[in-house]
């Protein structure tokens, strides 16, 4: 059953969801802050509506302004997007008392999933396998564990409140200094988990309907970070075989039962390589749609904001497992503004000129900005993402890196030049990546992407 749909949400997501909803027919309506009255995402949408103040807190992360926005526009579906309130149970369930359908999961599995000492116990009931971990008496744990360690956020997100720590004796400035940054999230709580050194990050992305069907759409590595954020996904994950690919895709449905989940959903594992069944764990659930989306779609052929929508609307999934496909290598680069010669430093300002590359069959860029946009310190630096498609991972990389190319902007610093950098490093090319490889080689990177840009 289609309806109007508000997007509480800005930037690229938002602008990507009015796309869809335009092309289903389903009419979409944006909502803006005071310091996003002309953003592009609210020219995207059929309509908007105001929603506050620039600060988030006055604006999208106040759910009686994103309700009141929702009544006054007459929607009938309410899509979160990601980040805000897209993981929040309080804005699900405000949404159900106020007669409007949630896009996204029960309020029950975002509560199950959110708390990472929680989710770990259900994914281990659900036969998930963990790394050694504890979430009370951190300082006994670690030294059960063994260093090093890292020290995370119960709620946290976004890699805020993670620590790595290697001796105890720097255990507890650790655990002050991730419990203060915590606190941000409204929950204090820390747990701890066996480092693995040298990880790779896989997630498997799913679907699931409200008729009992649950499915795996493949799996995405998104092991290039700086700050424990990513920076470039692709898909699939380089070393992964048909036979791996099925257990992963497995575990992640079988936690999605676990907690009826319903709509899509992320399964994040760590992992060592090379990479093996028994040197995968579980890290975490992300019960929402992801940033790297994009390059799930480019090898499914699927529309994961469609179906989505389709599944809010009470739609049965019509395809089976053996129906999802996978064609070719996908990758993604989010373009953020901010100056990776300066640590990633966010460089906020106006944006008085902006250039993304043309998109065609094999590229696809999902733009959140443009020329004469206003980047506030309010939000995150995330401009938008350029997706490439090829037969062959080595064409989709090669093809990325030109996009890149031709990225520029005035006014705001971009990594753009930094991006193609990582993506031409023989590390890249050979897959010999980890989660820290983008930080250790950030000055050899920058050195590269400065000498591409004089040539």
């Amino acid at each position: 059953m289609s309806g109007p749909v508000l997007i509480a949400n800005r930037g690229e997501i938002a602008a990507r969801i009015a796309r869809s909803c335009r092309r289903m027919g389903w009419p979409s309506i944006a909502v803006f802050s005071d310091a996003d009255a002309t953003a592009l995402h609210v020219g995207a949408a059929d309509r908007a509506e105001p929603v506050g103040a620039a600060p988030p807190r006055e604006s999208y992360l106040s759910i009686p302004a994103l309700i009141a926005a929702a009544e006054r526009s007459g929607a009938r579906y309410v899509h979160p997007g990601y980040g805000f309130l897209s993981e929040n149970a309080e804005f699900a369930e405000a949404c159900a008392r106020a007669g409007l359908i949630f896009v996204g999961p029960p309020p029950s599995a975002i509560r199950a999933m959110g708390g990472k000492a929680e989710a770990r116990r259900i994914a281990e009931a659900a036969g998930l396998p963990c790394l050694p971990g504890a979430d009370d008496a951190l300082e006994e744990a670690a030294a059960r564990i063994g260093f090093p360690v890292m020290v995370k956020a119960v709620g946290g997100g976004g890699g805020r409140g993670m620590r790595r720590v290697g001796r105890a004796e720097d255990l507890q400035g650790a655990l002050d200094a991730a419990r203060r940054e915590a606190a941000i999230f409204g929950d204090d709580r820390l747990m701890l988990e066996k480092l693995v050194e040298k990880a790779r990050h896989i997630e498997v992305q799913i679907l699931a309907d409200a008729h009992g069907n649950v499915l795996y759409l493949h799996e995405r590595d998104c092991t290039l970070q700086r700050r424990h954020q990513k920076l470039i996904e692709e898909c699939p994950a380089p070393g992964m075989d048909a036979a791996l690919r099925a257990e992963l895709g497995r575990r992640a449905c079988d936690l999605a039962r676990a907690v009826g989940y319903v709509g899509a959903g992320t399964v994040e594992f760590i992992a060592e390589a090379p990479l093996q069944a028994d040197r995968i764990w579980f890290m975490e659930m992300n019960t929402r749609l992801q940033v790297e989306h994009p390059v799930t779609e480019m090898v499914t052929g699927l529309d994961l904001v469609e179906w989505q929508l389709r599944i809010a609307a009470g739609e049965a999934l019509p395809f089976a497992q053996a129906d999802i496909t996978l064609d070719g290598h996908a990758v993604e680069a989010r373009i953020c503004a901010e100056d990776p010669a300066r640590q990633f430093l966010p460089s906020p300002g106006r944006i008085t000129a902006l250039r993304w590359p043309e998109a065609g069959p094999d590229l696809r860029v999902d733009a959140g900005f443009g020329t004469g946009d206003l980047l506030t310190p309010h939000y995150d630096s995330l401009l938008g993402k350029i997706i490439a498609h090829g037969a062959t991972r080595e064409v989709a990389l090669g093809r990325l890196a030109l996009a890149l190319d031709q990225c520029a902007a005035e006014g705001v610093r971009i990594n753009a030049a930094f991006l193609a950098a990582a993506l031409r490093s023989p590390e890249m090319r050979a897959a010999e990546i980890n989660t820290g490889f983008l930080e250790a080689a950030r000055k050899r990177l920058v050195e590269a992407s400065m000498k591409e840009q004089a040539a």
